[in-house]
């Protein structure tokens, strides 16, 4: 890929960013950050997560 493709791919990008309205990029972002998963998950895996199961069924 040589620059100038890569020049051209990021400006297509860009103008398609810019031409969606602003109210469907904000309820596309919130989506994602729905979506997502806690960050102890996201950092250490399942671990933290089987604790609290652990932890929850002890109580």
């Amino acid at each position: 890929m040589s620059g100038n493709d890569y020049v051209k791919y990021v400006t297509e990008q860009f103008v398609k960013f810019i031409d969606t309205p602003k109210e469907a990029r904000k309820q596309r972002r919130e989506e994602r950050k729905k979506d997502r998963l806690p960050l102890s998950m996201r950092w250490f895996g399942f671990l933290p997560m089987a604790f609290l199961i652990l932890i929850k069924k002890k109580k």
